[in-house]
């Protein structure tokens, strides 16, 4: 038998793992009754962007990221991040995969831009550390995606290179510095999709 091409999988966590986060904050600003696109306006205010890089690298925590963002957007800040991801659902088809995958013996991550994780906690139900052989989590180690730190980091800790590796990711940017890392890349926008195009990479049949 032929060697078997990839060893990895590395999967980003929120969009892809869980529920398209561009539906999650749509269903949040529906639920708000906030202007139709006031999260986005937020998201790409300077000043959002910046409160979610320090969230992300573990500067700040997420009561202070609820307290700074909550006036960009026109929202009360109690418990701002758990009322947005209210929506926020397993992606199961994905999940199956990966579980399939470590089953087959591939070594599988997760690697994601964390959002915290007191007083809400988004991992929570999925016991990531019972699931996955490692878990990378920005705020716990001060760097972040896209930096291609952190990308050595969860390769580190696989034991793997970056062209036996498969990355999921639903942003472009970090899909690049995957890319320019000798990785194979998969754009998830689907997760049907996504579960497909994982089980044809890594030869794993249909369930």
């Amino acid at each position: 038998m032929s060697a078997r091409r990839f060893n990895g999988l590395i999967l980003d966590f929120f969009g892809v793992l869980t529920s398209n986060m561009v539906e999650v904050t749509a269903q949040f600003v529906l639920r708000e009754k906030l202007h139709p696109s006031a999260f986005l306006r937020a998201w790409s205010d300077p000043r959002g962007q910046e409160l979610y890089r320090r969230l992300e690298l573990g500067e700040i925590d997420q009561t202070a990221w609820n307290t700074g963002f909550a006036p960009l957007i026109g929202a009360e800040p109690d418990n701002l991040m758990e009322r947005m991801c209210w929506d926020l659902y397993p992606a199961h088809d994905v999940l199956k995969v990966a579980k399939q995958a470590r089953a087959a013996g591939i070594r599988t991550a997760v690697l994601s831009n964390s959002m915290g994780r007191q007083p809400y906690d988004p991992y929570a139900p999925y016991d990531l550390r019972g699931n996955f052989d490692e878990v990378v989590l920005s705020g716990e180690h001060g760097m972040r995606k896209p930096d291609p730190a952190i990308f050595r980091l969860a390769l580190e800790r696989l034991g793997l290179t970056a062209d036996q590796c498969v990355f999921v990711d639903d942003s472009e940017e970090n899909l690049q510095t995957a890319s320019d890392l000798g990785m194979t890349i998969v754009f998830s926008l689907d997760e049907r999709v996504v579960a497909q195009r994982l089980r044809m990479l890594f030869g794993l049949p249909d369930l």
